[in-house]
């Protein structure tokens, strides 16, 4: 790296050993840390473990500064019960503290990194130097014939997170923030699309996950287990959006022989329908259900499976799918969302998705195809633990943001 850029990132999520956002925050800002100076604007409830973290791994030229819109909000905001508003006020607040910490360092570029949200504002956009937009999500939508099999609770919710995006969409610091991000990024072409009607000039699509060294190693020694039997899984909490009822159908619906199981690990409000689902269909006998195990516990039963099952109907990321892919446990995603951008022709089963029954159809002969055909399942394996490692890995990512820095800026500058 030719010259160490001083970067300040906007945070919201940002925590040591976890996985999604505050996953997302840590690792990239950690990796960004080897090549440029980096300041990170986060929230004040991470200050305890991030503190702890680099008190006994200490980390040259990263440094945080932690903010929060007021005391009172924060309580309120306690476990997430007012977090969209925290989120647009946070963004308030980090606008005059990063005015203030610009005026003594002069940064060179700012990005924003998480929440990984496009329907919300960053304030940091007005500042002087380039800034980075994302990747955001949040642009996809449900398919509106899958409607039809969501309870009256999915259906509400639906309404609400379209009416929620398309509030914040006629934001004009929504807009503001497209048009001055000299590159915004949305981890799924759908997203894209919205930012470019934003106002968005300079957009691309890219995913927002990454795995670290050590977790891709761990994940590579449960590839190991040679004796997976003829066992699927769904991992994740139990929305109605991830699609898991479309995975129970497929399974029902499948030409498999009976001592084949299905898995289905994590909890939530759709667990009794599903279960009765799974009755109904006659399934019940193979189908498990066990509930949120731990991470370390849903990594070895990923270990044990032969393939993961991930009908989601509208996803941003997708963390799973990387993990399964890292374990050689291939992937049977639908074509659409983040899984779509993750999982490849050589790495799994991508599903056309036009309707319900023809998505049920498809995912029943993939399974039966990946179950009785040892090579090809052997070349999925193989495929997906090469594409996490070498397009996943965060060190990977983590290099190629610290130089594309340094060529937006090149590009940017009088």
């Amino acid at each position: 790296m030719s010259q160490r850029l001083n970067v300040l990132i906007s945070a919201y999520a940002c925590r040591p050993h976890e996985g999604s956002e505050p996953g997302v925050g840590w690792n990239l800002v950690l990796e960004l840390s080897k090549y440029h100076r980096i300041w990170v604007l986060t929230r004040g409830n991470n200050q305890i473990p991030i503190e702890t973290e680099l008190s006994q791994h200490p980390v040259s030229d990263l440094n945080f500064i932690y903010c929060e819109p007021s005391q009172v909000l924060a309580k309120l905001n306690q476990n997430l019960r007012i977090v969209h508003l925290h989120y647009y006020l946070w963004q308030l607040k980090a606008y005059w503290v990063a005015k203030k910490l610009h005026d003594e360092i002069n940064f060179d570029i700012i990005h924003h990194v998480t929440y990984v949200r496009y329907s919300t504002p960053s304030f940091l956009s007005f500042l002087p130097p380039p800034f980075i937009w994302g990747p955001v999500g949040g642009g996809e939508t449900t398919p509106n014939q899958f409607w039809q099999s969501f309870s009256l609770r999915g259906k509400i919710y639906e309404i609400l997170r379209e009416s929620a995006r398309r509030l914040g969409e006629v934001d004009p610091f929504v807009h503001q923030t497209a048009a001055r991000s000299s590159l915004a990024r949305g981890t799924t072409q759908d997203t894209v699309d919205r930012l470019k009607a934003l106002g968005a000039s300079e957009v691309e699509v890219y995913s927002q996950l990454g795995l670290s060294t050590s977790e891709i190693a761990t994940l590579n020694l449960k590839s190991n287990n040679h004796e997976r039997a003829t066992r699927f899984v769904s991992i994740g909490r139990l929305l109605h959006w991830k699609g898991f009822h479309l995975g129970l159908q497929a399974f029902a619906q499948a030409n498999l022989p009976e001592n084949t199981e299905y898995w289905i690990i994590g909890d939530g409000p759709e667990r009794q329908h599903l279960q009765q689902l799974a009755a109904t269909l006659q399934i019940d006998h193979q189908v498990k259900f066990w509930s949120q195990l731990s991470r370390e516990e849903t990594l070895n039963k990923l270990g044990e499976c032969l393939a993961l099952i991930h009908p989601s109907l509208h996803e941003s990321g997708g963390l799973v799918c990387l993990e399964a892919m890292a374990a050689g446990c291939p992937v049977i995603c639908l074509n659409i969302g983040g899984p779509a951008i993750h999982v490849t022709e050589e790495t799994g089963y991508k599903i056309a998705v036009q309707t319900p029954q023809q998505v049920i159809d498809d995912l029943a002969s993939a399974l039966v195809q990946i179950a009785g055909d040892p090579d090809l399942w052997k070349h999925f394996s193989q495929a997906g633990q090469e594409r996490a490692q070498t397009q996943f890995s965060w060190e990977s990512k983590g290099l190629a943001q610290a130089k594309l820095y340094q060529n937006l800026l090149q590009t940017t500058s009088p």
